[in-house]
């Protein structure tokens, strides 16, 4: 049961990296650096990777008996 409550965790804690992530390239400095760029900056990239993880990690812990 603490494996199912511990995925539930990081799957929340990864959607909400993510979406923090979106929501900081969605702002003027965010959208500075791209422009300038080409990329988001690593601190975006940090969030989408690290949540992306943290998010796979958790559904795979809900799947596994």
């Amino acid at each position: 049961m603490n494996k199912k409550i511990i995925g539930i965790v990081l799957l929340v804690v990864g959607v909400a990296a993510i979406v923090w992530g979106y929501n900081q390239s969605q702002t003027v400095g965010g959208q500075i650096s791209e422009a300038f760029s080409g990329s988001p900056s690593n601190e975006i990239l940090a969030y989408y990777i690290g949540g992306g993880i943290a998010a796979a990690v958790g559904i795979f812990m809900l799947m596994k008996r």
